[in-house]
C-alpha cells in the first residue's frame, strides 16, 4: 500500500545518469522516487528534472523552483571573472562585430544554443530580438569543477571537463580553494541553495563560469548524498522556501528584478 506521508522525489523520464544516482540516495532515505506527477499531488515534493516540464508542473504540485539571478554573473568583481560579461537583448547582439560568447542567462530560453559566435550575423535567426542573452569575452578554460552550494558553503563538487572535454573526476584543492573565495564575495546574491561552476584558465589563472539550478545539473564525480541535499532545498515544498530566497523563485510572481549582493574583493 503506498505511503502517502513519505516525502517525493520526482523525477522527469527519460531518467539521466544523475537522476538514477538522486533516485538511489533519496530512496534510502525513505523518499518515494515518482515519474507521474498524478502520484505526487497532495504531497511533499522534490524534483529533478528539465525547467520545460518543471513549468508546467511546480504550481500543481506546489513545489519552489530556486535559480540564481539573470545578471549574477555580470556583477561579480572583474578579477573573479577575468573577461567581460553583460546582459543585454538578442536585438542588442545581433549587432556585435567581434567574436564573443552568447548565451541564454538560464534555462529558461532553451533555444538559442550557447556557443562562441564569430558575430552577431552568427546568431539564430527567428527567436524574439527581445530574448535576454549574456554575452561575454571569449576565453579558454583548462579545466572547468561544479559546485553544489547549500547555505554559502560547498556541499559537494566535481571536475566536469578538461579543455573543454567533459572528464569528470573528484573537486581537488585548488578549485575548491577558489569556489570558498567566489563564495566569500557573492554568496549572498545567490539562492541557498545552488550550483556554481568555476574554471581553471590555460594560464593558471581562475575564473568563475556561470551559476546554474542544481535541480537540473548533472552532479558528475560529486558525491550524489551531497548533492541530494542542495536539490531537495532548492526545488522542494513551496511553503518551505525562506524570506531569504523568495526573490530567487522561478516561479514566483512578476517581482522587481533581483540584484546580486557583492562584497569587496
Amino acid at each position: 500500500m503506498e505511503d502517502r506521508t513519505a516525502p517525493v522525489l520526482l523525477l522527469n523520464p527519460p531518467r539521466t545518469s544523475t537522476a538514477e544516482l538522486l533516485a538511489q540516495a533519496a530512496a534510502r532515505r525513505g523518499y518515494e522516487v515518482l515519474a507521474h506527477a498524478g502520484r505526487a499531488e497532495g504531497r511533499r515534493t522534490h524534483w529533478y528534472g528539465g525547467p520545460l516540464a518543471a513549468d508546467v508542473l511546480a504550481g500543481r504540485l506546489g513545489v519552489g523552483l530556486l535559480e540564481p539571478a539573470d545578471d549574477w554573473l555580470t556583477r561579480l568583481p572583474a578579477p573573479l571573472l577575468r573577461r567581460t560579461v553583460r546582459l543585454t537583448t538578442l536585438a542588442e547582439a545581433r549587432s556585435l562585430r567581434e567574436r564573443a560568447f552568447v548565451k541564454p542567462p538560464s534555462a529558461k530560453i532553451g533555444l538559442l544554443p550557447a556557443a562562441v559566435y564569430e558575430d552577431g550575423g552568427a546568431l539564430p535567426a527567428g527567436l524574439d530580438g527581445r530574448t535576454p542573452v549574456l554575452v561575454s569575452g571569449v576565453v579558454e578554460f583548462a579545466a572547468e569543477y561544479r559546485l553544489f552550494v547549500r547555505d554559502g558553503e560547498v556541499a559537494a563538487g566535481s571536475r566536469y571537463a578538461v579543455h573543454g572535454r567533459p572528464d569528470p573526476a573528484p573537486l581537488d584543492r585548488d578549485a575548491h580553494a577558489f569556489a570558498r573565495e567566489v563564495l566569500r564575495v557573492a554568496a549572498d546574491g545567490l539562492p541557498s541553495a545552488v550550483c556554481v561552476d568555476v574554471g581553471r584558465l590555460l594560464d593558471g589563472g581562475w575564473a568563475v563560469v556561470e551559476a546554474n539550478m542544481p535541480w537540473f545539473a548533472h552532479c558528475y564525480a560529486a558525491e550524489p548524498d551531497r548533492v541530494l541535499d542542495v536539490v531537495i532545498r532548492a526545488a522542494g515544498p513551496l511553503a518551505d522556501v525562506g524570506e531569504r530566497d523568495l526573490p530567487f523563485l522561478r516561479n514566483a510572481p512578476v517581482q522587481e528584478p533581483r540584484r546580486a549582493a557583492i562584497v569587496p574583493l
